[in-house]
């Protein structure tokens, strides 16, 4: 099984949370920068997640 899927989404989500979270810093959007910081998290976990599979193939 590889771990490119997981990469993929992880650095989509990555990229997604960094631009939410400048938006909302931007507009003053608290809730938006926290929601973009959050998805911004998840999309590192999933690109380890992804560089661990590989590892183990």
């Amino acid at each position: 099984m590889s771990g490119i899927g997981d990469k993929i989404k992880g650095a989509t989500n990555s990229a997604i949370g960094k631009t939410k979270e400048a938006i909302g810093k931007e507009t003053g959007d608290a809730s938006l920068a926290a929601k973009g910081a959050v998805q911004d998290a998840k999309g590192k976990a999933q690109t380890a997640a992804g560089k661990i599979k590989d590892a183990l193939d």
